[in-house]
């Protein structure tokens, strides 16, 4: 979804910069790009997750699953649906009962359906056929094969047995229950394409698939995966002279690395070609594994980051404005104008200060956010994971019952060992439809155990590897605070804090100083002295910001708060220490200068976006890049006081909400008019700036905001890079049309 609108911008801001070339000069551009357009942000933290999941999540799960359903339709056209089992033989000796000729004409007319609906679904994703040609296509031809499965399932279970003398010595094949699982999984889907096809015809979102490159090619991964395993398991059925069905189950156990042993090949020939066809097969599966662990973890946690941010801004807001603490997000217009700054000396006393506890509140908010996201991702992974195994144990015990006499204890120990491919193989079903059932459920299971053990990787590993750690450094590897503070931090954790609370501050505060010095020095460019001087340095930053010497008399700000650029002598030759931010945004160049100044932030930021973790940009770091893109952060006429979201009692339609807040905003904010926002009515700013109608060169904005940097979908550093780099581009144009003009 981010590249799709990455690339609409990146086209949409090419077409404006040839428009203002061709139809004016520096009036024009200005007019082309007011300054809430240079500053605006996405609205994925507007956006309900209900919507992303319905966008971009249910498309995916059903290009997943879908040729899933398709291929168990094979399995059930591929053999006959009744055997006959005389009394005391096994299963695997039952003969096969041919079906009537209408249930195969049946079975093959809503595969060919199926097919169908599949390949449009695929010509949809890979951006061969529209939207809204493919999805009724795929939604009906997958309703079709859902009804024609059950209609046959249904006619199997009750008059093809009537008609049979002794219908007791029948029993249903693979195929049948195949075509249960298939039946299951076509309706999901149509249903799951229902809901998207619904949503994008709304006006939630576009007609189209927000997918990346890597997302189209799932579906095309996993239709390579499932013919693999079904043409392999139709080979080795001819080399070993299994039934295909047993070759499905055979190959299912294979690739997916469980290895019961209850069939295994037994010729050279066929063990031969097992090495190439399980190599090939493990790795394919583990493409398939990784895709989809791209598309659930890595899309959606900053998706599903953003409408948490929101969430938990919203109530923090609303909480301080109740008990009374907002006062720390109004504007300071001037030197102790705050209420209770000046006897409360812990408050802000300025608004450079002011706006970077507000930055910290920020991060504060996305902190918690954070937290909360990755134990509930954990806690929802882990209870679908333990209803797989759960309910999976309770479906094998009724299977295997009648021929194995399982209880449930031996189905909950069969469906652990098969999660944790352990295979020990002295469990494994005998039952046409515990065979089926288990190629149904390790397809379930498989992804479901990824996702479950890359969301421990967030919170419970993460724990046990801290606490390997801090272990070692107690014992054979002592850090710098010792055996005995490594003993303290311990002793601190595990009592929740009441113990040696000194001590662990100190610690964590020394840490926390590795953390910045790194940062410091990748920051400035060039090498640190040592430790203390870094904190020295820090500590005569914070102190300098206590006070206000650094707006200086001839610093460039008007009475009315406005930043005038002042050329200065020379660039610096290396990037400027965080103590010296507010100096240099005081001396911003302009010309040339700027752009060079531009280009080498620019430089260094595409750095940070190579970096694996995202950065997360100290308040100093912000400050200095927003006043190069024409933000200052000491001025309140700038900022504005965020009040909380008024809660309504009664919802309303999501169309008639959409229309209410379309009328909200044209009436508060006509085109083209310069509106005070601070007048406006209330909701109106919010409906503005989702609707993008806002228009006013006045537009204020807060850290706690909606239009805050640190919100949206974007990270922190492909936001800074794209500002950036307008920035640049409005000064390139800028300097050509000063050019031209003194040229005439």
């Amino acid at each position: 979804m981010d590249g799709v609108q990455c690339k609409g911008a990146v086209e949409e801001n090419g077409s404006a910069s040839q428009d203002d070339m061709e139809k004016g000069g520096p009036q024009q551009l200005k007019k082309q790009r007011p300054r809430e357009l240079r500053f605006q942000n996405d609205t994925a933290h507007l956006i309900p997750s209900r919507w992303w999941f319905a966008s971009s999540a249910f498309p995916m799960i059903a290009a997943t699953l879908g040729p899933v359903a398709s291929a168990f339709s094979i399995c059930a056209l591929g053999s006959q649906w009744r055997q006959h089992l005389l009394p005391g033989k096994s299963v695997d000796l039952a003969e096969f009962v041919d079906d009537p000729a209408w249930l195969t004409i049946v079975n093959a007319i809503q595969l060919a359906v199926a097919l169908v609906s599949n390949a449009f679904l695929l010509l949809n994703m890979t951006e061969r056929v529209r939207f809204s040609v493919a999805q009724p296509i795929t939604i009906v031809g997958w309703y079709i094969s859902a009804i024609c499965l059950l209609s046959l399932n249904a006619t199997a279970a009750g008059p093809l047995l009537d008609d049979l003398d002794s219908p007791q010595d029948y029993i249903w094949s693979q195929a049948f229950y195949y075509g249960i699982w298939a039946a299951i999984l076509y309706f999901v889907d149509a249903s799951l394409m229902a809901v998207t096809f619904w949503g994008a015809s709304s006006g939630h979102y576009a007609k189209d698939f927000n997918l990346t490159p890597s997302q189209r090619t799932l579906m095309l991964q996993t239709i390579l995966f499932l013919s693999y395993l079904l043409f392999g398991a139709l080979i080795f059925s001819h080399i070993q002279d299994w039934h295909y069905l047993d070759a499905v189950y055979w190959a299912n156990v294979t690739l997916f690395t469980v290895g019961f042993g209850d069939f295994a090949p037994t010729t050279n020939i066929s063990r031969a070609l097992v090495l190439p066809y399980a190599l090939v097969g493990v790795i394919s599966l583990g493409l398939v594994i990784s895709s989809i662990r791209s598309m659930i973890l890595e899309r959606g946690r900053r998706r599903l980051d953003a409408r948490m941010e929101e969430k938990n801004r919203r109530r923090i807001i609303r909480t301080m404005t109740k008990t009374g603490h907002d006062e720390i997000l109004r504007p300071i217009l001037g030197d102790m104008d705050f209420a209770g700054g000046a006897s409360n000396p812990s408050l802000p006393q300025n608004e450079f200060d002011r706006r970077r506890t507000e930055f910290l509140l920020m991060r504060k908010i996305q902190k918690q956010a954070a937290i909360r996201r990755k134990w509930s991702a954990l806690i929802i992974s882990g209870s679908v994971w333990i209803m797989l195994w759960l309910v999976g144990a309770v479906i094998f015990m009724h299977c295997e019952r009648p021929y194995q006499q399982w209880t449930y204890f031996d189905s909950f120990y069969f469906c652990f060992v098969s999660l944790i491919t352990i295979g020990y193989g002295d469990r494994t079903p005998h039952s046409n439809a515990g065979k089926a059932f288990f190629v149904f459920w390790s397809l379930l299971a498989l992804p479901t155990m990824t996702v479950l053990i890359s969301n421990a990787g967030d919170t419970v590993v993460k724990f046990v590897r801290d606490a390997t750690i801090r272990v070692g450094s107690m014992t054979i590897l002592p850090g710098e605070e010792g055996l005995t503070g490594s003993a303290k931090y311990v002793a601190n954790r595990l009592s929740l804090g009441r113990m040696f609370r000194n001590a662990t501050n100190a610690i964590r505060e020394r840490e926390k100083q590795k953390r910045q010095i790194k940062r410091t020095t990748s920051m400035i460019g060039f090498n640190l002295g040592d430790v203390d001087d870094t904190t020295k340095q820090r500590d005569h930053s914070r102190s300098n910001s206590g006070s206000d010497s650094h707006i200086h008399p001839d610093a460039g700000i008007d009475r009315q708060g406005k930043h005038k650029f002042c050329e200065p002598a020379a660039i610096p030759a290396e990037r400027p220490s965080l103590s010296q931010v507010r100096d240099h945004l005081d001396h911003l160049p302009t010309g040339t200068d700027l752009q060079i100044l531009l280009s080498k932030e620019i430089q260094l930021v595409s750095q940070h976006l190579r970096e694996p973790e995202p950065r997360r940009y100290t308040f100093e770091e912000w400050a200095w890049y927003l006043g190069l893109i024409g933000e200052d952060e000491r001025d309140p006429m700038r900022h504005q006081k965020v009040v909380p979201k008024e809660r309504h009692s009664r919802r309303k339609g999501t169309g008639d909400q959409a229309r209410q807040k379309d009328t909200v905003a044209k009436g508060a904010f006509p085109q083209d008019a310069d509106v005070d926002l601070n007048s406006a009515p209330p909701g109106a700013v919010e409906a503005a700036a989702e609707l993008g109608m806002i228009n006013s060169d006045r537009i204020k904005w807060s850290w706690v905001g909606i239009r805050s940097p640190l919100m949206g979908g974007q990270e922190e550093s492909e936001w800074i890079l794209d500002k950036l780099m307008e920035r640049l581009q409005e000064s390139l144009w800028e300097t050509k049309f000063d050019d031209e003009d003194g040229d005439v």
